[in-house]
């Protein structure tokens, strides 16, 4: 997998890059964006966004996950990131996750856009055959976009993960075949159209 800017009328998807993140501290300096985190909760947002910065660097050399900045047309603003995980070519999959986004780009068109680029470039690019999806169980906001736009619940990983605050918690998956990919496509161009 190679990182590439992917854009469409609402949202441009540029690899992590240094130049980034003056723009994505901003973005990124509200607790409500890192509620689910991994980290867990307990320090402050800037705090957060710095472990998160520096973890998030290391792709370009160990190429575990892809990540990217997220730039809203609409509003010409940096407004949070999401990326690419788990890439397995042999088994013809890969899961998009990691993602966060400032308060008022959150329920806007920006989570759609992204999903449509990403999706497309897995399916129709990459040529695969399964892309996955996952987050926590408490997130109610999270489940109900990701069952919005198609993807479909394949059950919870109880006990799956312990975060940093020492909370453990339950996993929701969820995924996207390549057969299901059109139906999912019309889904969330149908939702960018009318946001």
């Amino acid at each position: 997998m190679t990182p590439v800017v992917m854009e469409n009328t609402w949202v441009r998807l540029e690899p992590l890059h240094a130049s980034h993140q003056g723009f994505l501290r901003i973005a990124a300096d509200d607790e409500s964006v890192w509620t689910y985190s991994p980290q867990g909760v307990g320090l402050r947002p800037l705090e957060n966004f710095e472990r998160w910065w520096a973890k998030s660097l290391t792709w370009e050399t160990t190429r575990a996950d892809f990540p990217f900045a997220v730039f809203r047309r609409d509003s010409g603003q940096w407004v949070g990131s999401t990326r690419y995980l788990n890439f397995a070519p042999h088994d013809l999959r890969v899961e998009i996750g990691n993602t966060w986004y400032q308060a008022n780009a959150r329920g806007s068109v920006v989570n759609p856009a992204c999903k449509l680029l990403m999706l497309g470039h897995a399916f129709e690019v990459l040529k695969l055959q399964r892309v996955e999806l996952k987050c926590d169980a408490r997130n109610v906001q999270s489940r109900n976009a990701i069952v919005k736009m198609g993807a479909r619940e394949e059950g919870t990983l109880r006990k799956h993960m312990v975060l940093g605050d020492g909370y453990t918690r339950d996993t929701v998956y969820f995924s996207v075949l390549a057969e299901e990919w059109p139906g999912v496509r019309q889904r969330l161009e149908a939702r960018c159209r009318d946001s």
